[in-house]
């Protein structure tokens, strides 16, 4: 068996495997199915990064999947949950949706210019993205609970604001991050 194939690499195919899964469930309104495969993607997230470093399962395979996976689950979550027709309380709102697609393509698209130009490749996450990735995979658990158990829409609003906030906060915290990081780079070498 190659290393590719590792309980972490399998974790994460498992979660990109989900991600159609989830999309049927929403799109026949099947939330409480949906709840549950989206809350098991997410544990996948948390248990695959557990498992590689516990394991000593770290991949290459693995450091391009595990935030692929991520993004394309949020995304895909994000985009489907926003459309009108598809949930049973009001769509996510839009603006919350393009905060935190808008957040992550900033962030693609500068690494990629910043790789590009200058070769540097050592971007690492930071604690507020992590947190950010945290309060977005909550909100969406609170959006579809809302819609699976009938909930009240009128607590859904302050994880808008607090979804919202947190993408504009931590994007904003990355630009920094990388600075730093690159700065951090040339001393390492000396």
């Amino acid at each position: 068996m190659s290393s590719v194939f590792t309980l972490a690499n399998l974790l994460t195919i498992l979660r990109l495997l989900l991600v159609p899964v989830f999309v049927m469930a929403v799109y026949y309104q099947y939330f409480g199915w949906a709840l549950a495969i989206f809350v098991t993607a997410a544990i996948t997230d948390g248990l695959d990064g557990f498992v590689a470093r516990y394991f000593n399962q770290k991949t290459e395979l693995g450091a391009i999947l595990d935030p692929m996976a991520d993004k394309l689950l949020l995304v895909t979550a994000f985009v489907i949950l926003t459309l009108h027709g598809f949930t049973l309380t009001s769509p996510l709102p839009f603006w919350v949706t393009v905060a935190a697609i808008s957040r992550d393509v900033f962030i693609v698209l500068g690494a990629l210019v910043i790789n590009v130009s200058t070769g540097f490749s050592n971007f690492r996450p930071s604690w507020p993205g992590k947190l950010n990735t945290f309060v977005e995979f909550f909100m969406i658990v609170l959006f579809l609970a809302t819609n699976a158990f009938r909930w009240p829409e009128k607590y859904l609003f302050p994880a808008f604001i607090i979804t919202f906030g947190m993408c504009v906060f931590s994007g904003i915290h990355y630009v920094f991050h990388v600075n730093r990081l690159m700065n951090e780079a040339p001393q390492a070498k000396d």
